[in-house]
This record gives structure tokens, sequence and C-alpha cells, in this order.
């Protein structure tokens, strides 16, 4: 059972987009990415909201998303938050077994 979290960083002036390539330039993504039980780890544009991006945030389980939050490097990304003065939306997601009635509709 995936967890997923979208995270939506707003901020003045561009300053989620600078958050985003601040943590890409940093390596802290790249590194989250390693963790065990990292399934995705991904920043997109919302295309209706020029001031935000979105991060998506999906881990193997529970287990391994609590790992993450207590490494170092949450701490990294709490400094950066700061620094840009982000607002935050959180949504989140247990993933499971879709129905054979939604299948139908999936074109793979």
């Amino acid at each position: 059972m995936a967890i997923t979290i979208n995270i939506y960083y707003t901020g003045a002036e561009g300053n989620a987009r600078k958050f985003a390539g601040e943590m890409i330039s940093r390596g802290i993504v790249d590194e989250i990415r390693r963790e065990e039980g990292n399934l995705r780890y991904e920043y997109s544009i919302p295309m209706d909201d020029a001031a935000s991006i979105l991060l998506i945030d999906s881990w193997k389980d529970q287990a391994a998303l609590d790992r993450h939050h207590r490494t170092p490097m949450m701490a990294q990304i709490v400094e950066l938050r700061e620094k840009y003065g982000l607002r935050m939306k959180v949504e989140r997601y247990v993933s499971e077994e879709l129905p054979h009635t939604d299948r139908q509709f999936i074109r793979e």
C-alpha cells in the first residue's frame, strides 16, 4: 500500500520554483530518491497557478515515510522552505488496487 503526498508550495516572486531549483542543485532531491522505500519524488508546475510548484512524493509504506522524516535532510528542507517563505497545501493518498469497473477506462 503506497502512500503519495502532493505538496503545493506557494510563494511570492517565483520563490516556489527557486526552492525546487535549489533542492535539485544541492542534491537533496537525488538523495531522497535514493532512500529505501522512495517510489517517486518529482516537481511539476501547475498550469493554472504560476506562483506554485507541486511536489509528488510517494513512498512504499508509512514506515519508509517515517524513516525519511527522521533523516537530517528534513532540516535542510525546512530551512529552504523558510528561506523562500513558502506556504504549503498538502494532500495525502493511499493507493489501492483499481476495481475492474475502473480498468475499462484505462488504456495501457
